[in-house]
């Protein structure tokens, strides 16, 4: 292990609200625990956001040498509409709505979340467990919380007691909110409601007879909370007790301040040391979301077929553009963002090209020591990635310095800058080099450039149908053309 650099790392910890040095419970094992998809539909912008920041810290933690058991569920049952255990589960809903089987929804949006982290190049997790998987654990951990007291049964539905949880613990701790402060958010229990509090939630609900999803359990057939599934799943393969749980900041309130107190209720202990969560996003200002009609899906935004966009941007623009930003901060999505970030990331895949034809010479008149120490900072900080970019584009300065011979770097130092960009750009970002993916093809190159020999014919022809028809069909397949006064470009 990198002790020394890995020494020096901080964590912003929710808990606390404070920045706290990183010290795993059983170094070097380090566990890591996301809260996954719900998977009954399309993944959305702001999942993504969440999973390519987790993969950067995961990605850091093993180049720090950390063994890290990183777990992300994937929610496949038992999360309904509403947010006070009433309404449609939303798999058998979708499942109604396109005639299949809740699995076949499942199993059809779990293979696009997947095929959508491809694109974007993260590293898969340790372990992904599914909530339908572990309703056992979860029937377990309820049985559990209910011989501590915590939770009462009505009618086959577990309720979670989070009034008598908070005469010996902080139920708010996770938003620093008083329990008065949390009651006075919820609307007053009418006399139909089972719940004895306004902020007692399910641990397990009982099925209706048209109920698609469920299971036995000791309280009659149902399906398990929401919130119950990640507090089961975690403590199986992490412990009662683990390093760092995360996932985005809408979490915060319900979610894993529930998780928090069932956890407890049932183990007895503080489930997590580090609680890391990620910002919203935002488009031109406006908070995204599908209702203001400013949200959009990956693949829009990578085909560019969405009002708002211009045109379409490459998954590594987009992993770039949002690593340019911390993860606790608000991201804003816009056309001249995009654009920025996209030359931004053209600019260090060419240096990498550059770096290979730099002579060195005797002496170095920079100091790359400092540049590395920097990068280390950086990520250090917090997992920084807009500090450590900019350290980067110092050493793209250093390379296009160098090239022009107004800088000198010895063979070592040479080796070592060659050593640093490609680690914090390829092992630690995660990014990945598309202008050779996309023209390392000889037959690609050849069949692209008599494709625009052909239109360029047309120009000259000024056979303008025949020039607008194929780059329109070629925008359709992905690729886009540019005419400058060199010629013709072309980029998927």
């Amino acid at each position: 292990m990198n002790t020394d650099k890995a020494n020096n790392l901080v964590i912003y910890n929710t808990l606390s609200r404070r920045k706290e040095a990183f010290e795993p419970l059983h170094p070097p094992l380090v566990g890591m625990y996301v809260c996954g998809p719900t998977v009954y539909s399309d993944i959305h912008l702001g999942n993504c956001r969440t999973f390519i920041s987790f993969d950067l810290i995961y990605r850091y933690l093993l180049h720090l040498g950390y063994k890290v058991r990183y777990v992300r569920n994937i929610t496949d049952a038992g999360h309904l509409e509403g947010d006070r255990d009433e309404g449609e589960d939303k798999f058998a809903k979708k499942a109604k709505l396109e005639q299949l089987e809740p699995m076949e929804i499942v199993q059809k949006y779990t293979i696009g979340f997947h095929e959508v982290l491809a694109l974007f190049n993260t590293l898969p997790p340790s372990i992904e467990p599914t909530a339908t998987g572990h309703i056992l654990e979860q029937i377990e951990m309820i049985k559990k919380i209910l011989e501590a007291g915590y939770a009462y049964e009505v009618n086959g539905t577990v309720y979670f007691d989070v009034e008598k949880y908070s005469r010996g613990n902080d139920y708010g701790t996770l938003t620093n909110r008083k329990l008065e402060d949390l009651m006075e958010g919820t609307r007053e229990l009418d006399g139909q409601d089972e719940k004895r509090g306004r902020l007692d939630f399910a641990l397990w609900i009982k099925a209706k007879p048209e109920t698609l999803m469920q299971w036995p359990s000791p309280w009659g057939w149902g399906f398990p909370g929401w919130h119950i599934e990640c507090s089961a799943m975690s403590t199986k393969y992490l412990g009662t007790t683990f390093d760092i749980h995360g996932g985005g900041m809408d979490l915060q309130a319900t979610h894993h301040t529930n998780e928090i107190a069932q956890s407890q209720a049932c183990n007895h202990t503080e489930p997590v040391k580090y609680w890391v969560h990620t910002n919203m996003l935002t488009v031109n200002g406006a908070r995204m979301s599908k209702t203001a009609g400013n949200g959009f899906l990956p693949k829009e935004l990578f085909t560019g077929n969405h009002p708002l966009l211009e045109r379409g941007y490459t998954p590594m623009t987009v992993r770039f553009f949002m690593a340019q930003s911390h993860y606790r901060s608000t991201l804003d999505f816009s056309n001249e963002a995009l654009q920025a970030a996209e030359k931004g990331y053209k600019k260090l895949m060419e240096s990498l090209s550059a770096l290979e034809k730099i002579v060195p010479s005797d002496a170095t008149s920079v100091n790359i020591d400092e540049l590395e120490q920097s990068c280390y900072a950086a990520m250090n900080d917090d997992f920084n990635s807009p500090t450590l970019i900019a350290h980067l584009f110092e050493g793209v300065r250093i390379i296009n310095s160098a090239l022009d011979k107004k800088e000198t770097l010895t063979v070592a130092d040479l080796e070592k800058l060659k050593k640093i960009m490609h680690t914090f750009i390829f092992e630690v970002l995660g990014l990945v080099d598309e202008t050779k993916q996309m023209a390392g093809s000889e037959v690609i190159e050849g069949l692209m450039q008599l494709i625009i020999d052909i239109r360029q014919s047309a120009r000259d022809n000024k056979d303008w149908g025949t020039s607008d028809k194929i780059r329109d069909a070629l925008k359709e397949a992905g690729v886009t053309l540019k005419d400058t006064k060199e010629g013709v470009e072309w980029r998927l």
